[in-house]
């Protein structure tokens, strides 16, 4: 399973800001720990271009990010402050989602390390999201492939509102979105389908709301690809996050959306998405076990053939 990667590319941070940079190395160190994966697994992903990106954003907004004239106010709104390692590594995030997708399409399944960034909007980014590798991902598949139904799968506790908005209308890509109805976004946009669920769900409840809701994503939409947000932030220790969902819990959700996927023969990319626990080795561990089980649930030779994204 191919794994890419990009902690290495700093986005320099001023003390005390919230946002846990470090776990994304620290992810790629357990897994390198866990010996379940050579280090040929573990892969660089290019820079997502311009055309790329104006694929999912507006060609103003690209411009705007990459010579840095975001206002002060924009800035705050993304939660970075801007800095050309920003725009780098902004790139190469969404780079990391497109090269996985890219992968999944012949060997089932890859991952981006990091990722999920669901609240860039096409002319905004927001929620310490700058570009939406998503829907800029999902666009790309669909320009060099004859695949023509994709879902994104998104389990963060926040809602996929940027994702929801840049794909609304688009016949071409499903997005679901299952998440905390009192968290941020405060706006929400709609999706083509939103399950909202209380403070504290808990694991029994979220599970079965998951269930229900891949059952209608793959009736409604037959995909032939899914991009899969995982996230660890419903966990019941996370600064952000309000279902209180168990790490057991999460582990069963990632068992769900994956072996759905297995069930269907549908291919399936990776993002980690959002991970803000009290002790950042917990958000790690999370991570760990979405990537461990996506391995163990995609072994045995599992394959895409050329007939599961043909062109008829």
């Amino acid at each position: 399973m191919k794994l890419y990667y990009t902690d290495h590319f700093d986005l320099p941070l001023p003390p005390g800001h919230r946002f846990p940079m470090a776990k994304y190395r620290m992810l790629r160190d357990a897994l390198h720990e866990t010996a379940r994966f050579s280090p040929q697994d573990f892969l660089v992903p290019d820079a997502a271009s311009d055309e790329m990106l104006e694929r999912a954003h507006a060609r103003d907004y690209v411009k705007r990010v990459s010579e840095g004239r975001l206002s002060a106010q924009e800035q705050r709104r993304i939660g970075f402050p801007w800095t050309p390692a920003m725009v780098e590594r902004s790139r190469r995030s969404v780079g990391a989602t497109v090269a996985a997708c890219r992968t999944a399409l012949s060997e089932g399944c890859a991952a981006n390390l990091a990722g999920g960034t669901h609240h860039a909007h096409a002319d905004f980014g927001s929620g310490f999201c700058v570009f939406n590798d998503a829907a800029v991902a999902a666009r790309t598949l669909l320009a060099e492939t004859c695949i023509s139904r994709i879902a994104v799968i998104d389990c963060d506790v926040h809602q996929g509102d940027g994702t929801a908005a840049i794909l609304s209308g688009d016949a071409s890509v499903f997005t679901f979105s299952i998440h905390g109805a009192r968290n941020f976004p405060f706006r929400k946009q709609v999706s083509d389908l939103d399950i909202e669920l209380p403070d504290d769900t808990g694991d029994a409840p979220y599970l079965a709301a998951l269930a229900n809701g891949l059952d209608q994503v793959f009736d409604r939409a037959k995909p032939q690809f899914v991009i899969y947000l995982a996230g660890a932030d419903p966990y019941h220790d996370d600064r952000l996050g309000r279902l209180a969902l168990s790490k057991e819990g999460l582990m069963a959700r990632d068992v769900s959306v994956l072996s759905a996927c297995t069930s269907t023969g549908t291919p399936v990319a990776l993002a980690m998405a959002g991970g803000y626990a009290n002790d950042i080795s917990d958000t790690v561990s999370i991570y760990l076990a979405t990537i461990t089980t996506a391995q163990k649930v995609f072994s045995g030779g599992w394959r895409v053939t050329p007939s599961d994204v043909s062109c008829g």
